[in-house]
């Protein structure tokens, strides 16, 4: 259903009920199905207003969203990154809620409906998060990643900080919807974060008001060579992008999460993965020395397993011993180039470990 042209003249003060924010840069292959996905929701339309902030793009994504006119509102800014889109786009968002949508990803038909009655359901929940499908370029279906049941999430003990390491995943971009309410009192987003701003978000909303987790996939994230987050082989450009917004992300989140009152011990619990990624990606890019390597692959392995074989045991004693004798960037790179190639799997087959219970139900789609 189309909505009159006039809804989005801004002097009207209609309050809708919920606001679309896609953010974009460079999708002319996708941004297409993204925005169709939106209008093509199995529910009424006429209360939703979809804004498209395009962050500076220099291919065709321009002139593609101008088709959707005037059902979709575009705002165009210069290229800052994902922080600096979500500072322009979100008070041009008159919903009480906002559902965020990436530009390369898209929705399931019937994600706008379950989202909003997770809202209605849970008047005192300030965000809510879903499942995923797992997509490649051409949008085949690898996996789905669902939690292992629905959640309600908040940071009032340290085990909820601990499992909001994985919970996380499940508030991604597209994934995520807030009450502008709560937005309000988030914003500004530091606009260094080029990207993981929906992590910022995300962790801050959870904060204020907790957050409900869908364990349904009702998004799919997609895979390709132009994800600004996600690579497969090694590439420094994006590392360094990561490594910078990851320092920024976790700069910045311990002072406004104790400012809405989150104790010490639960900030710690849970920003301990992203303190190990964001070293770890740091060695990679800017270099260290060994012992700095050593630390951190030991903290890594002492929070990913719960017990491990004797053989990987004298595996694991193996990869430390390696740290302490190479330069963290030729240790990585061999790293990388170790999983790329598969050989982990020879390591699965002789040396065995009982990973950290997990909250994530990972199987193929098929």
């Amino acid at each position: 259903m189309f909505v009159e042209q006039e809804l989005f003249v801004p002097s009207r003060r209609k309050c809708l009920r919920i606001s679309v924010l896609i953010d974009t840069y460079n999708h002319e292959q996708f941004i297409a199905q993204a925005i169709n996905s939106v209008l093509e929701q199995d529910m009424a339309m006429a209360d939703v207003e979809i804004i498209v902030i395009d962050d500076g793009s220099t291919d065709r994504t321009p002139e593609i969203i101008r088709g959707f006119e005037p059902r979709v509102r575009a705002l165009r800014k210069s290229n800052g990154g994902q922080a600096s889109a979500f500072n322009a786009g979100i008070p041009e968002c008159r919903g009480e809620i906002i559902a965020f949508l990436d530009g390369d990803d898209w929705w399931e038909k019937d994600k706008l409906r379950s989202v909003l009655q997770e809202f209605e359901a849970n008047p005192e929940i300030g965000a809510v998060g879903n499942g995923l499908f797992e997509v490649d370029a051409e949008g085949k279906k690898l996996f789905v990643n669902t939690p292992d049941r629905a959640y309600r999430c908040f940071f009032r003990t340290v085990e909820e900080g601990i499992w909001f390491r994985e919970l996380m995943s499940f508030m991604g971009t597209s994934r995520l919807a807030i009450r502008k309410s709560v937005l309000d009192k988030i914003l500004p987003v530091p606009e260094g974060m080029v990207i993981e701003a929906d992590e910022y978000l995300a962790t801050l909303a959870v904060a204020i008001s907790g957050a409900v987790i869908i364990d349904q996939p009702l998004t799919n994230y997609r895979f390709h060579l132009g994800n600004l987050y996600q690579y497969g082989a090694y590439d420094l450009k994006k590392a360094r992008r990561k490594s910078d917004a990851l320092e920024c992300l976790i700069r910045q989140l311990p002072d406004r999460l104790e400012s809405f009152g989150v104790p010490t011990k639960i900030i710690d619990a849970l920003l301990e993965s992203r303190r190990i990624e964001a070293e770890r990606i740091r060695l990679s890019v800017h270099g260290g020395n060994p012992w700095q390597t050593f630390r951190v692959e030991r903290q890594a392995w002492r929070l990913r397993f719960e017990r491990c074989s004797f053989g990987y045991h004298i595996f694991q004693g193996m990869v430390l011993g390696m740290t302490l004798i190479m330069p963290p960037q030729i240790y990585y790179r061999m790293r990388a180039s170790y999983a790329e190639s598969g050989l982990n799997r020879i390591r699965r087959a002789i040396a065995k470990g009982v990973p950290v219970k997990s909250l994530v139900a990972r199987r193929a789609a098929g």
